[in-house]
């Protein structure tokens, strides 16, 4: 019960300063702070149509949110997602257009795994970098999101371009066949299942498996790690391709069931919102899911503060800047006195 206060508290805390803070800006706007809340919690969470629109927006955040949350098992902080993201989906739609006369069942898992293995090679580039050249990872990773991304543009607006893509430059578009449809019953695509789905599975192989416990001791204490035999640098690396593998799957998944095609629409700040996910969540690969959903009811409620009363859409972007400021702050002060007064 005390490891689970501990744990809670910071994040309670920092739930609490983002509500007075926000809630103060807005009313500094003009606005009714509880009239705003109240249409955050109806426009993410309402009814049934809100619920869909919040899974909808979840589904990456659960990927990105991977994407930093898996090589942090292992000590490393990864903040360059947006980079897998987006060159996942690039190399998903160029093989998809390349392929697009085969079938779907075949063609789907080639487009899933050529966008798993863009984005895993790139963040494990981040990774090489930190074992081989001592490179902060952290710094790396962001710098190479920003180089993904200037290539991600190169592509789509050279080589790759459709001609027919005349004021917004996008690969070519995939042929109705290969768009990926919806679960069944819901107003979402298949990206949903696969990010609680990897979620699941990184949480059991860290929590029952052998692979797991040695993914903490080389993040714990890579010294120790070395001295009972294990292969840090093996260990990190992989850990960083599956992280960079979860986001270019999102990607993936982006182009084959929302957009049809690559194009600038890809880049929408998922990467950095799963760094958001994934401190909220205390790279716990289960606790993303929750975490996911809440992130996403928010990013969904944004339209509906616009019509309602005028709110820019940009207010819940402001809202969780606010939540991940106060997040890094409450969690630099865990394990301090302030948290631990009164105890016996």
């Amino acid at each position: 019960m005390q490891r689970l206060i501990d744990a809670a508290l910071p994040v309670i805390a920092a739930l609490a300063i983002t509500v007075v803070l926000f809630s103060a800006a807005v009313a500094l706007a003009g606005f009714d702070p509880l009239a705003v809340w109240a249409l955050i919690y109806a426009g993410g969470f309402g009814d049934s149509f809100a619920w869909q629109n919040t899974l909808q927006r979840a589904a990456p955040l659960m990927l990105t949110g991977l994407a930093v949350a898996l090589p942090a098992q292992a000590g490393r902080v990864i903040i360059g997602a947006e980079g897998a993201l987006v060159l996942g989906g690039l190399a998903a739609a160029a093989l998809g257009t390349t392929v697009s006369g085969g079938s779907p069942w075949v063609v789907w898992p080639l487009m899933a795994l050529a966008g798993m293995l863009a984005g895993g090679l790139w963040i494990a580039l981040a990774g090489w970098l930190r074992e081989k050249r001592e490179v902060n990872e952290t710094i790396s990773s962001l710098l190479l999101a920003f180089i993904a991304i200037a290539l991600f543009n190169q592509c789509v607006e050279t080589v790759l371009r459709d001609p027919a893509s005349l004021n917004k430059p996008s690969t070519l578009p995939l042929p109705d066949a290969l768009m990926l449809p919806p679960v069944p019953g819901l107003d979402v695509h298949w990206g949903l299942v696969a990010g609680v789905l990897l979620a699941l599975v990184a949480a059991v192989v860290m929590r029952f498996t052998p692979l797991g416990l040695a993914l903490k001791v080389a993040g714990g204490n890579p010294r120790t790690a070395l001295g009972v035999g294990l292969p840090v640098a093996t260990l990190t690396i992989g850990a960083c391709f599956a992280g960079g593998a979860a986001a270019g799957l999102a990607g993936a998944i982006e182009v084959a069931a929302v957009h049809g095609a690559a194009n600038g629409s890809l880049i929408a700040g998922y990467g950095y919102s799963g760094i958001l996910i994934a401190f909220a969540a205390r790279f716990s690969p289960a606790g993303v899911i929750p975490v996911a959903l809440l992130v996403g009811g928010i990013a969904a409620s944004g339209s509906l503060l616009q019509r309602r009363l005028g709110l820019p859409d940009a207010a819940v972007t402001v809202l969780l800047g606010f939540a991940f400021v106060a997040l890094i702050g409450c969690e630099t002060l865990r394990g301090r006195s302030f948290w631990s007064k009164g105890r016996a």
